[in-house]
């Protein structure tokens, strides 16, 4: 039986993840962040690299972030691990102007909804340029530390900034994200690597291009921005 995708016509709120969702996946800006990850968890348990990848891992898939996974069986603190590891480079980002166009076409509310920090969120928007188009964000600290896909991390979101799931559309890379999006009536859109570049992601966070909750998928986000709001 084939699905039928939920369309746009009825948004008022776009959602957006932000790493990986709103720059593009060769960029490979969370490879810092990744390497950066590691670190911390091989310094705080006195582990190898080759261990600390392994338990790294491990915890992403099993708690949503590895940050969620220290804190709960090690006791690490969100402040020490968030400030380790997004003291990266962003150089590699480009300003998007293109995007920001499409973003501010869109009618309605535009959010962010990610797992990482506000200064994150900043430094990154910041250097695409497209920060002002943005309404509000909700960070780790505001889901007070419970990552995606943890349902109740959706619903704080939901209640903080007043949004009718049934009214929004969700962008995120990964599709388990975007299984509870989905359930509680959201639009979803899948933003996938556009496959000319070589990309730095685990098997599994490629996978759920053909999901039930996934509605649509693109390589290119700001062309169908563009289309969803009308080219000028």
């Amino acid at each position: 039986m084939t699905k039928t995708p939920r369309d746009f016509g009825h948004i008022d709120t776009w959602v957006f993840d932000l790493d990986n969702t709103l720059y593009p996946h060769h960029v490979n800006l969370w490879q810092q962040v990744d390497a950066r990850i590691g670190e911390f968890v091989s310094n705080w348990l006195s582990v190898t690299p080759q261990e600390a990848r392994r338990i790294q891992k491990d915890y992403y898939l099993r708690y949503g972030t590895t940050m969620r996974g220290m804190m709960t069986e090690h006791g690490v603190r969100a402040d020490d691990f968030l400030a380790y590891v997004h003291k990266i480079d962003h150089s590699p980002l480009e300003p998007n102007p293109a995007m920001g166009a499409a973003i501010a076409r869109l009618p309605g509310r535009k959010l962010i909804l990610t797992n990482g920090s506000t200064d994150h969120v900043d430094a990154v928007l910041g250097r695409l340029g497209i920060g002002h188009h943005f309404q509000g964000v909700f960070d780790i600290i505001a889901a007070e530390l419970e990552p995606k896909p943890a349902p109740q991390t959706y619903q704080k979101f939901l209640k903080l900034h007043d949004v009718d799931p049934t009214k929004a559309a969700m962008f995120e890379d990964l599709a388990r994200n975007l299984v509870v999006p989905h359930a509680l009536g959201m639009t979803t859109v899948l933003v996938v690597p556009d496959g000319s570049r070589e990309v730095v992601r685990e098997t599994w966070e490629l996978e759920g291009r053909d999901a039930a909750h996934v509605d649509h998928v693109t390589d290119d986000l700001t062309s169908f921005l563009l289309r969803l709001g009308g080219k000028p």
